[in-house]
This record gives C-alpha cells, sequence and structure tokens, in this order.
C-alpha cells in the first residue's frame, strides 16, 4: 500500500498496518500493557489493560493521524491540513503536523475543555473556534479545506487513518500472545477496524468485542441494517465515541471483523473510570473506559485472557469531578437523601447522632422551609453522603426510617 492514496476496502492487508508500525517507530510509544488483579478477579481469567490514555497527546488519535498526514504528497504538505475535533483527534494532527514540518489548522467547538484547546495551540496549531457543536465545527473545516487547498485529515474514515490506528493491534499480540479477546470503544470504528484487521489476519480466534455508549450506538442499528446509519442527537458523557453515524470505511472493517458490538450505560461509564483511577493509578476519559464499563457489566461473559485498550486520557479536570461523583453515586459510595423533621433546635442534632451509628459521612447539609408540601413545624433536610457501598446505603436508610423520619424520593 502506498500511503497517501485511495484504496479499496479489499486492499488493507496486515503488511499495511506492520508498515505503519514500522513509520511510526520512534513517534509513537509502544503503550504499556497493566494487569487488573481486581478485573481479573471478576472476568474469572487474566485482564490486562492497553494504556493508550499514557500515549503522546493522551490518546491513540497519533498514530493514525500521522500515517495520513506522513503519506500525503508533497504539494498536499505544502498546503497544510485541517481538522476537526473537540479533542483527542486535534491534539493528534496538531503534533504529527508539528513533526512533520506540516501547517495545521484545527477547528474546535466554541466550548471546547480549555486545557484541550490550550494542548493543541501548545503542539504548533493554529485552533479556531466555531460552532457549539461538533457538526458546526466539522462544516466550517471542511468549508476551509475547500476555500484554502488544505488537506482534510479525517478523525477515522480513512485507510491510512486505519491501519496507523491498527498498530495498537500488533502491539497487543506481541505484548500478549496467548490474548483470547480484545474489548475496545468504538466511536466512528476506526480504531476498533484498525485492531480487528491487524489481529484477525495474524490470530482469527481472537474475538474482537467493540463496545458504544447505549446513548450514542449507531453501530448495532448499522450492523442490522447492513451499512451506516444515522443517530440522531446522540447523548453520552462519553465524547470520545459520542458519533452519529459510523464512518463507510470502518464500517465494512467492523462488519468483517469485529465480532461483537455492545453497550454500556452511563452508571457503568462512571463506576469503571472510577475503577480505573483507584484501582489501576490511571486517569482515563469515559470513552476510554467503556472497555472496562462492558467487562464490570457481564464479566463472566468473556474468555481469557482479557485486553481492554484504555483508549484516552483526556478528561476535562471539571467533567472528572462530576464523572467521580456519579461514579461514587452508582457504586453505592455517594448518597443524596431528602427527610422531613421537626423544625425545633436540637432536631439536626439528633438526625446527625442517627448517621454517625452507621457510620455514614455527610459531605453536605441544606434546609428547605418555604416548600408548601410542608407543614407549618416541619423543614425539609437535603443530606449528601459519603457511604460504603450499596448495602450500606440500604442500611443507612432503613436506620433513618426506624428514627421515624420521611425519607423523600
Amino acid at each position: 500500500m502506498t500511503f497517501g492514496t485511495p484504496h479499496p476496502l479489499h486492499r488493507l492487508m496486515l503488511d499495511d498496518v506492520r508498515g505503519a508500525q514500522k513509520m511510526l517507530s520512534g513517534v509513537a510509544r509502544t503503550t504499556a500493557l497493566e494487569g487488573s488483579r481486581h478485573l481479573s478477579s471478576l472476568v474469572g481469567a487474566p485482564v490486562l489493560l492497553k494504556c493508550e490514555n499514557l500515549q503522546r497527546t493522551g490518546s491513540f488519535k497519533l498514530r493514525g493521524a500521522y500515517v495520513r498526514i506522513a503519506g500525503l504528497r508533497p504539494e498536499e504538505k505544502a498546503a497544510g491540513v485541517v481538522a476537526a475535533s473537540a479533542g483527542n483527534h486535534a491534539q493528534g494532527v496538531a503534533l504529527a503536523s508539528q513533526l512533520l514540518g506540516v501547517r495545521a489548522t484545527v477547528f474546535m467547538p466554541v466550548g471546547a475543555p480549555l486545557p484541550k484547546v490550550a494542548a493543541t495551540r501548545e503542539y504548533g496549531a493554529d485552533v479556531r473556534l466555531h460552532g457549539h457543536v461538533v457538526d458546526e465545527t466539522l462544516a466550517a473545516a471542511q468549508e476551509y479545506a475547500r476555500e484554502t487547498g488544505a488537506v482534510f485529515i479525517h478523525p477515522f474514515d480513512h485507510p491510512d487513518v486505519i491501519v496507523g490506528q491498527g498498530t495498537v493491534g500488533l502491539e497487543i499480540l506481541e505484548q500478549c500472545p496467548e490474548v483470547r479477546t480484545i474489548v475496545v470503544g468504538i466511536g466512528g470504528g476506526g480504531l476498533a477496524a484498525g485492531i480487528g484487521l491487524a489481529v484477525k489476519s495474524v490470530r482469527p480466534d481472537v474475538r474482537i468485542v467493540g463496545v458504544q455508549a447505549e446513548g450514542a450506538a449507531a453501530y448495532p442499528p448499522s450492523l442490522a441494517a447492513g451499512h451506516p446509519v444515522v443517530v440522531e442527537s446522540p447523548v453520552t458523557m462519553a465524547d470520545g465515541i459520542k458519533v452519529g453515524r459510523p464512518g463507510d470505511v470502518p464500517f465494512g472493517l467492523v462488519q468483517e471483523y469485529v465480532d461483537e458490538v455492545r453497550t454500556v450505560s452511563e452508571d457503568a461509564l462512571s463506576s469503571a473510570l472510577l475503577l480505573c483511577l483507584e484501582r489501576a493509578k490511571l486517569v482515563v476519559e469515559p470513552a476510554g473506559a467503556s472497555p472496562v464499563a462492558a467487562l464490570l457489566s457481564d464479566p463472566e461473559s468473556f474468555r481469557g485472557p482479557v485486553v481492554a485498550v484504555l483508549s484516552g486520557g483526556n478528561v476535562d479536570p471539571l467533567l472528572l469531578q462530576r464523572i467521580l461523583r456519579h461514579g461514587m453515586a452508582a457504586a453505592g459510595r455517594y448518597l443524596s437523601l431528602r427527610l422531613r423533621v421537626a423544625d425545633r433546635p436540637g432536631a439536626l442534632a439528633t438526625l446527625l447522632a442517627v448517621l454517625t451509628v452507621v457510620d455514614a459521612n455527610v459531605l453536605d447539609v441544606s434546609h428547605v422551609r418555604t416548600d408548601p408540601r410542608l407543614g407549618l413545624t416541619e423543614v425539609e433536610v437535603e443530606l449528601r453522603l459519603e457511604t460504603k457501598g450499596p448495602e450500606h446505603c440500604r442500611e443507612v436508610e432503613e436506620a433513618l426510617r426506624e428514627a421515624g423520619y420521611t425519607v423523600l424520593a
């Protein structure tokens, strides 16, 4: 394969991925494969984490972006490149362009997290904020390409990008030759397509499982229909896999090489991110944690050894704070309650004494006295508690009811 020129799907082969791996030598890191004792105990077989969150720019996107840009003709490189992204692809294109000496313009949504905007600029790209959703940003980038002649670098819908991402699969086979299942998040499909192509070409017995967020799952209906279909207004915290339509190029490869696509809930994503942080000491974004969410949701359905690909770690600190709270609540570690108590001196102290007995840590207390549903001598108290798990949450609520308090929904 000659990089930079269009190729029909059937010509994408293992040798193309191996060529991309040579091209990326000294550019992309060979990221670590870390064991997880907790996940291994749940699955009943070894589970290893492929840490692409520790890749340069914080995600696997550098691989495909570099291969795509390196394969451009000299006159195309001279015209520069343009991309649209809210984060990971933006940084991958920016660094790849810097390394290759190519001018890069990156369009990002107006509300893109400031750390991602700053990082993209630091890698040397000309960042332009346009639109409030990625579709508007994408349209602006494509218009810029038409007006200036810059080459548009798609995040997943190009053969060069796919073979670049496929180098993750070659590394997994080198690091864990006995692997039986690989679990990977799917947005547009470039990473799953590349890994599937690389791995199945060598080990057709390895099962490839794709994972999508329930609110942005375009692949299950697309695979059922036999062609890409659009999911209107996808909604998920996992912005890295929040894609409303599969890419045309990766879709065919996913059809051929990915054995199954599962969906996971927002609660599962939150719990997975929290587990990565607490147990593995790894900062992972929601999209990167999606394979772990799938393992937590149905651990006994995976044959081991299992490799879960942590595709990225670029999470905004403010979002991380909200996700951790959500994850703690989903794991029974954080409990919010509303109670009606008598509006008299000492009533709050009595309530807190009940919580002390059941060892619930009070994080916050607020009062409401103006609700017309309250009696004249009542006050509503909202409590936010740190708890030890679902069983402890039930114990706390039962203790409050036994003490005579009305627990409101």
